[in-house]
């Protein structure tokens, strides 16, 4: 009897140790200002990286190359923003929640745009993957109606901040030299 009772004693331990350890975890994420720093550590290469995507995609459009150079050089340039986009995703979500007003829903807002805008530019890969480069004047057309509703696709993903309203989040970007 003695060993039954030993037995299920380490085991609540075990057990209340861990639990504690997962409730400490679960407490209090990082102040706003390591968050909003994280966060603008996550986007700054992000948004450099899809500038020169974007820059590099208007030189395309206008080059003179065939169209299959086109279709492959736009695969490439956008499954480039499909990954810069996911990494910048991941990263903000490795930032965790911040422990302010509001908190949970800013992180899940950044998270959901970033994934939006990954997928966009998934999509528009996926559609001139697809497009065929026998005939230049419809190829072309197909690139342009991709980059039609990429940019719209694009625009409709930015996050919503008129119903987050987390002063201390504000503040905190506002301040962090990473965001500047």
């Amino acid at each position: 009897m003695r060993t039954c009772r030993a037995a299920a004693a380490g085991k609540l331990t075990v057990v209340l140790a861990t639990l504690v350890l997962v409730l400490a975890g679960c407490g209090g994420g990082p102040s706003p200002r390591a968050w909003a720093a994280s966060v603008c550590s996550a986007l700054t290469p992000w948004r450099a990286e899809i500038s020169k995507l974007t820059s590099s995609t208007d030189q395309q459009m206008t080059a003179q190359t065939t169209p299959a150079q086109a279709k492959e050089n736009l695969v490439r340039l956008f499954g480039g923003a499909e990954q810069a986009s996911e990494t910048a995703r991941r990263k903000v979500e490795e930032a965790g929640i911040p422990d302010a007003e509001q908190g949970e829903e800013v992180s899940a807002g950044f998270r959901a745009s970033l994934a939006k805008v990954r997928d966009a530019y998934g999509r528009a890969r996926d559609t001139i993957d697809g497009l065929g480069t026998g005939q230049p004047t419809a190829f072309y057309d197909g690139v342009r109606a991709a980059v039609d509703t990429l940019n719209k696709e694009y625009d409709a993903s930015a996050l919503d901040t008129s119903r987050l309203n987390s002063e201390e989040l504000k503040r905190a970007f506002d301040e962090v030299p990473e965001c500047r």
